[in-house]
């Protein structure tokens, strides 16, 4: 409860994260707008927002009658962007590392453990 990020922001980015990591491929359906309220415990329209956001983006896809499915060809970032997104996961990074006053070491460290990780499960953790 503590981020500042409004909660249709924040599953938004979830199943970014999701994307990115493989566990929704292209073409995958995504839950519906009621099943993800029900079992994330949100409002409906919080979750509509979220989809209809990642749908403005390209991420997703509406078929009518048949639901949101992410992307067969998901939008690329330009380089500018894509290091401007990863500086600010850094930045988010950073800020909770320092905040539980990990060493810069200690940060990198598990860091690396994530990636390799990431990389054995294909993105499952």
């Amino acid at each position: 409860p503590t981020d500042p990020t409004p909660l249709w922001s924040q599953l938004a980015q979830r199943l970014r994260e999701l994307v990115a990591t493989g566990r929704l491929a292209p073409g995958d359906p995504v839950p519906s707008v009621r099943v993800l309220a029900r079992q994330l415990t949100l409002n409906p329209a919080t979750v509509s927002k979220a989809l209809q956001a990642l749908v403005a983006e390209g991420v997703s896809t509406v078929r009518r009658g048949e639901g949101t499915f992410e992307a067969p060809d998901p939008p690329r970032m330009s380089d500018q962007q894509r290091r401007q997104a990863l500086a600010k996961a850094a930045f988010g990074y950073a800020v909770q590392a320092r905040t539980l006053r990990a060493s810069l070491g200690e940060a990198q460290d598990a860091l690396a453990q994530q990636w390799a990780q990431l990389d054995q499960n294909r993105g499952e953790p």
